[in-house]
């Protein structure tokens, strides 16, 4: 099925995520997108509902981080392709129905990167991951020279070219902040799209002292010209 939004996919990493992956990829199927699931070592039913609703999946052994999910999707669109790719958490927190809205906010305002921005939705966010985002946003931004106000937003459309001319090596959550501050080096425009956010009790895969250190330590890496 050709799709009005141009040759873009659905790039999904998940973990363990059976209670939500198949509504996410049937609504995500919806707009006449390919899906792509990367299941990352599950030990549950991922893998299966995913493919019973149409996604091509790809599964690591093991469980190997969201970095690395997601660069296994980067370069399986990339060899087919795709000229955009959209990233969605597969815990349900992203509404699928705004996939067009993303991709074509990115496309009209000739952007590199479209990353959702939750924070106007603040309300819904739990106070502590709230006030954790907005520090870290406060940071990225500084160090991107560019205000991006909900730089952890695993919602995004990313050009083509912005995979291929970025050298990505982080494996796990770091992987969002060293796409926005590679891309920011290399001059590709980064634009924020408002969107929706939806929390339920799922229980998140940041571990915060070690994730905490691996964002701390990339930040570094950028600012001494390392990265």
């Amino acid at each position: 099925m050709s799709s009005p939004l141009g040759r873009c996919c659905v790039v999904i990493p998940a973990y363990n995520a059976a209670d939500t992956v198949a509504d996410l990829v049937r609504r995500a199927k919806a707009h006449g997108l390919p899906v792509f699931v990367i299941n990352d070592g599950s030990t549950d039913a991922t893998a299966a509902l995913a493919s019973k609703e149409g996604a091509v999946v790809i599964s690591h052994l093991r469980n190997e981080g969201k970095g690395m999910a997601l660069r296994t999707g980067f370069e399986h669109a990339l060899r087919e392709d795709y000229e955009g790719i959209v990233t969605m958490d597969s815990d349900g927190q992203h509404d699928p129905s705004e996939i067009e809205w993303l991709i074509r906010e990115g496309m009209r305002q000739h952007a590199g990167i479209a990353v959702g921005n939750r924070m106007g939705d603040g309300v819904a966010m739990p106070a502590a991951r709230r006030w954790t985002n907005r520090l870290m946003s406060a940071l990225v931004s500084a160090v991107a020279h560019q205000r991006i106000p909900d730089t952890q937003c695993g919602f995004r459309f990313i050009r083509r070219e912005v995979l291929t001319d970025l050298p990505l090596h982080a494996a796990r959550f770091d992987i969002e902040t060293e796409l926005l501050l590679g891309a920011a080096r290399r001059r590709w425009k980064i634009i924020s799209v408002p969107v929706r956010a939806i929390y339920t009790a799922r229980r998140s895969h940041i571990r915060p002292l070690a994730d905490g250190a691996r964002f701390l330590g990339l930040l570094a890496q950028f600012l001494l010209g390392r990265r």
